[in-house]
């Protein structure tokens, strides 16, 4: 089911096909969209999304990793400044069908990356190799939410490490780094 929820505090998410989720975090100073979701559900999230904030307005689109479900609306941004790792970048910058994984997409993405820092507004990046060996996640401690991306969802599942880009042999190690971060809420890439 395609729909828009809120989370906490100026944050919500979006849910579309796949079970894929784009976050967006609404604060006075900043406007942060977290993955932009399947291209699939681009009239479905202008939409919902749309009613919360002028898409116009979003300066600032973080990607967990480059796949094409986490990307696909990325031109609903028009005026964002778009981050990805820049070990993400790199894999990006070698081989673009490895990095986003579907031609179309590929295709479109036109954007210019700049690597995160090691904080981002009121996140924390959190690097975690393993799905890609890019992959970040990203902590906001003062509402106690980590968005996992692709690392691991919310029914004890992990994300898949048999893809061109990813790092298989990290995943283990990305994971035990997780469990040092204090969240009360997990905010996968998808409903899984």
């Amino acid at each position: 089911m395609i729909e828009v929820k809120k989370i906490s505090d100026n944050v919500w998410k979006f849910t579309g096909t796949d079970a894929v989720n784009v976050y967006f975090i609404g604060l006075d100073e900043m406007k942060i969209v977290i993955d932009a979701g399947n291209r699939a559900d681009r009239q479905q999230l202008e939409k919902l999304l749309g009613a919360l904030v002028d898409l116009k307005t979003v300066d600032t689109v973080i990607f967990t990793h480059l796949h094409y479900d986490h990307i696909g609306n990325f031109d609903l941004f028009p005026k964002a400044e778009f981050y990805a790792s820049a070990k993400e970048i790199s894999d990006y910058e070698k081989k673009r069908e490895d990095a986003i994984l579907n031609p179309t997409i590929t295709d479109k993405f036109n954007v210019k990356l700049k690597p995160l820092p090691e904080k981002i507004g009121p996140l924390e990046v959190v690097e975690v190799p393993g799905h890609t060996s890019g992959s970040v996640c990203l902590l906001y401690p003062e509402k106690r939410i980590l968005f996992s991306g692709d690392t691991m969802f919310a029914k004890k599942q992990l994300g898949r490490t048999d893809l061109p880009t990813s790092a298989p042999g990290k995943m283990n190690d990305s994971l035990i780094k997780l469990l040092k971060y204090d969240f009360k809420i997990l905010a996968p890439g998808h409903d899984y």
